[in-house]
């Protein structure tokens, strides 16, 4: 098998349609992007590569890094990944964990060699240079040859190096498939640059993201709407911090919003609903290890605690232990690359399936819906994250909320206007509230708040001004 096989279908049933519009609205069709793969298959062969390498990409957001994926993955080569969010010590990581045989690089990518002296001792240093020689074959691969290796993001500790084989994306592929199908092909406005591989094999057009991805407080809700407009996108794939930065300038052509990669909140969903009342809007929950692994349509006042995590998604199986969610599927990654890194988050049963535990504390609601109350960690006494700052973030003045435990009494941080200080503390009774210039969130997609951040700030460790209010009842 090759996971490349449905994209090379879709190009020869429609050659000339879009395949990828980078952020600068540049378009490449399909033919024209699985041209320009084959042709770098035939020169990375002619440089040495070979099925089973190991490939270090360091490439810009646009076409060429499909191309690039192509080409790989055409010969039976593994791409590599490191974690953007951890700069330089990411890529430093990524050489030591997974011995690449080769490295490529574009744009300023190109100096990273002499910044991280490892990447000059990788053997293959390949161009996006090619000939006008194609390899047209796709490497026939079993199921479970790696096709790429990403790594978590290291917030809990060193980052852990993820290997996806083209069975595994293949399994990824058919868990979306329900919640992606459309009668008639998209155009996508795609937040997440993997889930562009998914859209290249269902026929869509994958419209890229016009903002830095390190950096999702710089988009302009006007300049990605003109984006799209130009684009004629129809469906937007984003993070919550995107989702949130357009929330007052929706996209008018497009239909659905899928949202995910970090907590979405009702009173973002209030707000876009506000902004473009027919918008379609679903909340998809999931992790690094396993994506999706529920999703729901956001619709109305939700009276629950905690947030809707939903239905679980097609061919996949959760179970809650002592309030954590356990997830187990092919799509779900069953081990780490470096094995000794599993013992903490996989469980064995005694039928051999495995189960990853995600660290999130959830429950089901009488009709099967999952819901998210936070992270076990980040538990404060009988408080949980979730519940608090979803009711938080619809007091007045509130934009953003994050609870934590300071010397183990419970801290409400809020980001808002502060002449309503004396009205949040009378509503917040079990703790402190102290609000804060920022609440620092996660360097991914600054979606989730950077708890351990927090706490320090709160501490008088970090940089940003607080001001506190005691209710010591």
């Amino acid at each position: 098998m090759n996971i490349l096989a449905a994209f090379a279908k879709k190009v020869r049933d429609h050659p000339a349609r879009v395949a990828i519009v980078d952020g600068r609205g540049r378009s490449t069709s399909y033919a024209a992007l699985e041209h320009r793969a084959a042709r770098l298959a035939a020169a990375w062969t002619r440089r040495g590569l070979r099925s089973g390498d190991r490939v270090l990409l360091a490439l810009m957001v646009d076409a060429d890094l499909y191309a690039s994926l192509a080409a790989l993955w055409r010969i039976g080569a593994v791409a590599v990944f490191p974690e953007p969010a951890l700069g330089l010590a990411g890529l430093r990581h990524a050489v030591a964990a997974t011995a690449p045989r080769a490295f490529v690089a574009n744009g300023i990518y190109r100096v990273l060699p002499w910044l991280v002296p490892a990447i000059r001792r990788v053997p293959l240093h390949l161009r996006l240079s090619a000939g006008e020689d194609r390899i047209d074959d796709l490497a026939d691969l079993s199921a479970d040859a790696h096709a790429l290796i990403s790594f978590t993001s290291g917030s809990t500790g060193a980052p852990k190096a993820i290997a996806r084989s083209h069975g595994f994306l293949a399994a990824q592929d058919r868990a979306v498939a329900p919640l992606l199908a459309a009668p008639t092909p998209q155009v996508d406005l795609v937040g997440f640059p993997v889930f562009v591989v998914a859209g290249l094999g269902r026929g869509d057009t994958s419209v890229l993201p016009n903002w830095p991805l390190r950096r999702p407080h710089r988009a302009k809700a006007a300049a990605v709407a003109r984006h799209c407009a130009r684009a004629g996108v129809t469906r937007l794939l984003l993070s919550p911090a995107i989702a949130e930065r357009i929330a007052d300038d929706v996209p008018p052509g497009a239909a659905t919003l899928f949202v995910g990669g970090g907590p979405v909140f009702p009173d973002l969903v209030d707000r876009l609903h506000r902004t473009a009342p027919a918008l379609r809007i679903v909340a998809v929950y999931g992790s690094t290890e396993a994506e999706p692994i529920a999703h729901h349509e956001m619709r109305g006042l939700d009276e629950g605690e905690g947030l809707i995590a939903g239905m679980i998604a097609d061919g996949t199986r959760v179970r809650i232990e002592d309030n954590e969610i356990l997830v187990a599927g092919d799509h779900v990654v069953s081990g780490y690359l470096d094995p000794t890194r599993n013992a903490s988050t996989k469980r064995r049963d005694a039928d051999g399936t495995i189960w990853h535990r995600t660290g999130d504390a959830g429950r089901f609601d009488a009709d099967g819906t999952l819901r998210l109350l936070g992270r076990q960690d980040d538990r404060v006494g009988a408080l949980w994250p979730f519940v608090v700052e979803a009711a938080a973030r619809r007091w007045p003045g509130v934009r953003r909320a994050a609870l934590v435990a300071i010397a183990g009494r419970p801290v409400l941080a809020i980001e808002g206007d502060r002449r309503h200080m004396s009205d949040w503390q009378a509503r917040f009774a079990a703790g402190e509230v102290r609000a804060v210039a920022r609440i620092p969130t996660d360097r991914r997609h600054g979606a989730k708040t950077d708890t351990a951040a927090l706490r320090r700030q709160l501490t008088g460790s970090g940089t940003e001004p607080v001001s506190t209010a005691r209710n010591d009842c």
